[in-house]
């Protein structure tokens, strides 16, 4: 995956460098709450590769401990698409 320069990994901490680490692989979030962070899916299983995630986030529908939920996009799944947000 070509990543971003300058992305921000999804759950990285004030003052923490926000970048991709070498040696790990990313998926892109398009839309939604979390629109152009990287999440990193180092480790997953093909089969929750293909699920995608729900991924927490203060800035979603529902507030703090709110989830945003992206899928792969069909023909690109290194990108994942906002499908909406869950309590």
């Amino acid at each position: 995956m070509a990543v971003l320069t300058g992305a921000r990994v999804y759950g990285s901490e004030p003052g923490e460098d926000p970048g991709p680490e070498p040696g790990h692989e990313y998926r892109e979030l398009v839309g939604g709450p979390l629109d152009g962070r990287l999440v990193d899916v180092t480790g997953w299983a093909p089969d929750e590769l293909e699920c995608g995630a729900a991924l927490i986030t203060p800035l979603g529908h529902y507030g703090a401990g709110g989830r945003a939920h992206y899928e792969p996009r069909p023909g690109d799944p290194l990108r994942w698409d906002w499908e909406g947000d869950t309590p």
